[in-house]
């Protein structure tokens, strides 16, 4: 079996992180240089160009660890997220170089902007087509859960000595019992370099969720936030809501001239939600439903006490269901696009909410899921937000079987909070309400 392991794992050079950045500033800061609307055989280059490539490198080093940061998320093609990397590293370069009045070359730095685009796009183009990860399962426990994950590619081992450098990382759920020639292998692996994952970390990290299974677990410790972080993005939300304040208004004033002129009624509409560590609180949002013949909002509820039972016609009335036949039409534009949410800025600027963040359920609903799904109350640990990782990538849902899979989703991103995630959720985001993906 000594001969099958190798002390270091092969990779394909392209998907090397020396070769990515140092080939960026070559493009970014070598080959603008030759490109510059002056004559070709001026090589040296000015005091303005000089402050031009500097600049140019640090937006390279800096989009690139963007990129790469981002890429350590489930269901993320780094490659689909290159040009807002790039983009962002070089517009704050840019903001820098204003601020501090330094001056520097504009037709350089856009030279630069698009080479940097160029290399960066081919690599990852070229990199999803010739490299693809290759992993072994070591059979046992619940290791051949992973095969019904269609990516990376899976190769189960039928015996220790089947390892080959075909295969860049082994997968083991290490809560089994192996026999003694597999915990040799195992072990062997480990002290070779080569990569041993548990199975239960390997699918968290390729599927975006999180499963509890027992309270005892001690990956249930690390659900417990950064109470820090949590103190710094509510200092952030409520600052950047206060920046934003006024286009809500406006957009929220335009939104509710045309639910008068359209439908008549209330502009807006208010429901009690499950909040922040379990509290009960208020939620705003524009009115994208009919008026019923007593003049009650259908999704307006008083809330009830969650200790009492959840009548089935309340849960049905919290539901939207999809193509409800409540929506007006200009509410099915409202939602489609999220323009309903915005008063939330106002749960914002209170405290009661977040940007991001799980989001918040209307109490008939929570106490209905509180009472079917186990581990359902701890979502509420840190403060829901009008956009959350299971938003952004399994869309609206309701029934109890589907909020299981929303509840996973959750608990991944209150493992992981930071501000990486945070960033990754709102580009999302905005490449969701583009798109009215989930929207219902």
């Amino acid at each position: 079996m000594n001969n099958s392991i190798n002390s270091k794992v092969k990779r394909h050079w392209i998907s090397r992180i020396r070769f990515q950045l140092l080939g960026g500033l070559f493009f970014a800061t070598v080959l603008p240089v030759f490109f510059r609307p002056y004559p070709f055989l001026e090589i040296f280059v000015r005091d303005n160009e000089f402050n031009t490539l500097i600049g140019a490198a640090f937006a390279v080093i800096f989009g690139f660890i963007v990129t790469r940061r981002l890429s350590n998320y489930p269901s993320v093609n780094a490659g689909s997220y290159v040009i807002i990397s790039f983009s962002v590293s070089y517009l704050f370069t840019a903001g820098m170089f204003l601020m501090l009045r330094l001056d520097y070359s504009r037709p350089l730095f856009i030279i630069s902007f698009a080479f940097c685009m160029l290399w960066f796009v081919l690599i990852y183009f070229v990199a999803k087509r010739v490299v693809k990860a290759k992993y072994a399962i070591v059979p046992g426990g619940n290791a051949m859960e992973l095969i019904s994950i269609s990516y990376p590619q899976w190769t189960v081992l039928s015996s220790p000595d089947e390892y080959r450098l075909a295969f860049g990382a082994v997968v083991v759920d290490l809560r089994y019992s192996h026999e003694p020639q597999w915990e040799r292998f195992i072990a062997e692996c480990a002290l070779k370099g080569i990569p041993v994952y548990h199975t239960k970390l390997l699918k968290e990290a390729l599927t975006g969720k999180v499963e509890i299974e027992h309270l005892s677990e001690n990956t249930f410790g690390s659900l417990l936030p950064n109470l820090i972080y949590q103190r710094l993005k509510l200092s952030v939300d409520v600052l950047l809501a206060l920046i934003v304040l006024p286009l809500v208004l406006i957009l929220v004033a335009v939104a509710g001239l045309a639910i008068l002129i359209t439908s008549g009624g209330p502009v807006f509409f208010k429901q009690q939600r499950t909040g922040f560590r379990g509290e009960p609180f208020t939620v705003y949002k524009l009115r994208t439903m009919k008026i019923l013949p007593n003049n009650e909002d259908p999704t307006e509820t008083a809330g009830i006490n969650p200790s009492q039972t959840v009548k089935p016609e309340n849960r049905s009335r919290a539901i939207t269901q999809s193509d409800d036949a409540r929506i007006t039409p200009l509410g099915s534009f409202l939602r489609k696009y999220r323009i309903d949410e915005l008063p939330q800025i106002f749960n914002i600027l209170k405290g009661e909410m977040s940007w991001i963040g799980p989001r918040p359920e209307a109490i008939e609903l929570s106490t209905w899921y509180e009472n079917e799904l186990p581990f359902y109350p701890y979502r509420h640990i840190v403060r829901p937000g009008i956009s959350g990782w299971a938003q952004v990538n399994q869309g609206h849902v309701a029934e109890v079987e589907q909020v299981g899979e929303k509840l996973h989703y959750d608990f991944f991103y209150i493992k992981n909070l930071s501000a990486w995630l945070d960033f990754l959720i709102v580009l999302k985001t905005v490449r969701v309400i583009f798109s009215g993906y989930g929207s219902k």
